[in-house]
């Protein structure tokens, strides 16, 4: 696991996509999850403050105490983390605005089952912004091109599937989302750029430490699948930031603290 900030209290991973971040029973054949794996690899025990969808890759930020995990959560649940994400998306997005869309809560048929099924919907925000667009020539169901968007998000609530389901409101739904996303896009983006995962990148976490007090910034590389479709879509260096320097003669990517960066005012 790639590890992209570690101190004495924190640590933080650069979660691939397709990870749990712990072992479910809904998942029950599942043996390699991201805590059990950080834990090893670091040799103690590691506390939870957030959560990442399983096919989201990008920041996991938990501490290694749970009196640090819990400060953590607590700084996520009163919304004082700064999260920015990354996506592609169908079609062209290229303003700027925020989206205040309140969502129904999604209930799980198995872990749900006794939950009311009424709830009103939650209040949920998304700043977006459109970054670059393409048109490709492939043939889509009714269309003769395929157009995509590279989109930066901000949410400012934490509901489940928030961006996932914000982006499918706005018709511009996310490569690669099977539930919510366009399955025939998924499909053609897949077949012809190697895009066979949900394209939702976590980039980065702006919070106080919970011990020092001091700024950190906290960013996550892109995985090969999105330097791919980077490169294909003409976007290369408009994610300097996150975007993987790739040396001819290197075995290894050395994540020991690239794309970390401490704020200091």
């Amino acid at each position: 696991m790639e590890i992209i900030y570690q101190d004495r209290w924190l640590v933080a991973v650069n979660k691939p996509s397709g990870w749990l971040v712990h072992r479910s029973w809904l998942d029950r054949d599942e043996k390699v999850v991201v805590m059990q794996t950080v834990r090893d690899q670091l040799g103690q025990h590691v506390f939870t403050a957030h959560r990442l969808d399983r096919p989201t890759s990008g920041v996991l930020l938990m501490g290694l105490s749970s009196e640090v995990g819990r400060l953590l959560a607590q700084q996520f649940e009163q919304r004082q983390i700064k999260k920015r994400y990354h996506a592609i998306v169908r079609g062209w997005l290229q303003e700027e605005a925020t989206l205040d869309y309140p969502l129904i809560e999604e209930l799980d048929k198995i872990a749900d089952k006794y939950a009311r099924q009424d709830k009103t919907p939650q209040p949920a925000v998304t700043h977006y912004r459109g970054l670059a667009v393409c048109e490709m020539p492939i043939a889509v169901g009714r269309y003769a091109s395929a157009r995509y968007s590279l989109v930066e998000l901000e949410p400012h609530t934490g509901r489940k599937h928030q961006l996932r389901r914000h982006l499918k409101h706005l018709k511009h739904p996310i490569i690669g989302d099977s539930k919510h996303g366009d399955l025939r896009q998924n499909r053609a983006a897949a077949d012809h750029f190697g895009c066979h995962h949900l394209m939702l990148h976590a980039s980065e976490l702006a919070l106080n430490h919970p011990v020092t007090g001091e700024p950190l910034t906290i960013r996550a590389s892109l995985d090969a699948v999105w330097i791919q479709a980077l490169a294909q879509f003409g976007w290369r260096g408009v994610l300097p930031t996150i975007e993987r320097v790739e040396f001819p003669d290197s075995g290894s990517q050395d994540g020991s603290g690239a794309n970390k960066e401490h704020e200091n005012g």
